[in-house]
């Protein structure tokens, strides 16, 4: 995307708890295309006893990624009951939106959710700025410890368990999402196989969706 309605720079840089909300809030709405899809192709593969070729499961692998970091964040922040009659209403809104827009056509929804990726890659890169401009002296104190589900999750090494890796490890998931559903949304909706955990007669390894932002090309996954 050239032109980001995320800025990557801030005049106002924000606080700590102010990016844990706007966190909070992001990925809270990040884990609901992901279901929505899963969910009807999983009933559209029931309805017409024939196998979805793969989709189901990227689809929701990464609704759950999406929780994984919803609940990240919520271990260093409880929100509000505000906060959380916010969410119940943007939740209950984005998810029929969705809901409807993948009933009529997912390719468009597959590019829209590609493109909501793209900004939640921004805004992280944003955070990451604000963190090494020294912004947020909290997270960048050595004391501070992330939540240790998230170095379960990740996997995260000894020595490089900061709020910076973290944010590292969460930005190239977005990333990640973006150039699936980029890709998914090149594919025929029917008939394709999910290119991303198909096995090839050649024996080459699937693409790396993270690697391409745009998506791959319907010819250049399908042969």
């Amino acid at each position: 995307m050239k032109n980001p309605t995320t800025a990557i720079k801030a005049t106002k840089p924000l606080s700590e708890n102010q990016w844990l909300i706007r966190c909070i809030f992001l990925e809270s709405i990040a884990g609901v295309p992901g279901m929505v899809a899963g969910m009807l192709r999983h009933l559209h593969s029931l309805r017409r006893l024939k196998r979805d070729n793969g989709w189901i499961e990227t689809l929701l692998e990464e609704s759950y990624n999406e929780r994984m970091h919803l609940l990240t964040f919520m271990k260093m922040c409880e929100p509000g009951w505000f906060m959380k009659f916010l969410l119940l209403g943007a939740q209950g809104v984005y998810f029929n939106i969705l809901f409807v827009s993948y009933l009529f056509s997912p390719k468009l929804t597959h590019r829209f959710v590609g493109y909501l990726e793209e900004e939640a890659v921004h805004t992280y890169t944003r955070l990451l700025h604000e963190l090494d401009e020294g912004y947020l002296p909290k997270w960048s104190d050595p004391k501070f410890r992330i939540p240790d589900m998230a170095i379960q999750y990740w996997r995260i090494p000894e020595g490089k368990q900061t709020m910076r890796s973290l944010i590292l490890y969460i930005r190239a998931d977005e990333a990640n999402h973006r150039g699936v559903n980029h890709t998914l949304g090149n594919l025929n909706q029917k008939e394709d196989p999910n290119p991303f955990v198909s096995d090839y007669k050649s024996g080459k390894a699937p693409p790396k969706a993270a690697l391409k932002p745009e998506g791959y090309e319907r010819e250049d996954v399908i042969g």
